[in-house]
């Protein structure tokens, strides 16, 4: 039987240590560089920043809306915002009125 030279010996033990190396290598540099990893922090950090300012317009857009809402409810309705509306949807107006849009 032949004797394993002492390269070949030398290659088969650090072989597991390389591949767990390896291993620790590749899933570290991944914890930094991969999609979740640290250097993406910051754009979830700037995406955070945005959709809370999207919110923030939406909750304003929100509020507005509620009061409409509260004007128009049938048991004590604004007169004024029902007679705007209803001009606004049916597209009524008097001979002698003249309509500016606003938007």
């Amino acid at each position: 039987m032949k004797k394993p030279s002492p390269f070949a010996n030398t290659l088969r033990r650090a072989a597991v240590p390389a591949t767990g190396l390896t291993l620790m290598a590749f899933f570290g540099a991944y914890a930094i560089l991969g999609p979740n990893g640290m250097f993406a922090y910051g754009d979830y950090r700037r995406k955070l920043a945005a959709h809370e300012r999207d919110y923030t317009a939406l909750d304003q857009k929100r509020t507005v809306l509620r009061n409409r809402v509260a004007l128009l409810n049938p048991d004590h309705a604004n007169p004024d915002m029902v007679d705007e509306m209803v001009r606004k949807e049916l597209n009524v107006t008097h001979p002698d009125e003249v309509i500016v849009p606003l938007k």
